[in-house]
């Protein structure tokens, strides 16, 4: 681990209480944090230096019954990259925005909101849609989503040719 990586360990270890620090990837530090901790460390790192957020994505941990968010974030000086993890409860995804950090998470939470069904109190945009407009079913990255059963709903069965003439050219 670098010396800058360790000084960010031991500085969020100071402040916040860190529920796990993953082992080290070169330049890559993850961890997670509560919810209720989560915009205070977001901030605090915007004001170390890790201005940009790359990501915010969302995993469905079905067998846990929670969404985790995991926000990306990335330092420019110094090169690390910091995955900020947090966990909501599947049966009722709910979450602030962060937009008054990161004013640019509001098309992230668009997405997670339209693919998983987290709902972002304070992001206004969260409820337009931003791919799915004519979506009629449940949320497609959700792990109980059925996509034949969905294609099967939509389209109906079709049958399809699975043997064709070995004739070419009207032999």
């Amino acid at each position: 681990m670098t010396n800058s990586m360790s000084n960010l360990k031991g500085l969020l270890n100071k402040h916040y209480q860190i529920s796990q620090f993953e082992e080290p990837i070169e330049m890559e530090l993850i961890f997670d944090v509560r919810n209720d901790q989560l915009l205070d460390v977001l901030a605090f790192m915007k004001s170390i230096g890790f201005g940009q957020l790359s990501l915010l994505t969302c995993i469905d941990w079905i067998d846990k019954n929670e969404f985790q968010l995991v926000y990306i974030l990335m330092n420019w000086d110094s090169g690390i990259h910091a995955l900020v993890r947090t966990s909501l409860d599947r049966d009722n995804p709910k979450f602030r925005t962060i937009e008054h950090i990161y004013p640019g998470v509001k098309y992230y939470e668009r997405d997670v909101h339209e693919f998983f069904g987290v709902e972002f109190d304070g992001n206004e945009d969260s409820f337009k849609h931003l791919f799915l407009e004519l979506w009629e079913a449940d949320r497609p990255m959700k792990k109980d989503f059925d996509p034949e059963a969905f294609s099967e709903m939509k389209y109906g069965m079709r049958k399809y040719r699975t043997e064709f003439p070995r004739k070419i050219g009207g032999e």
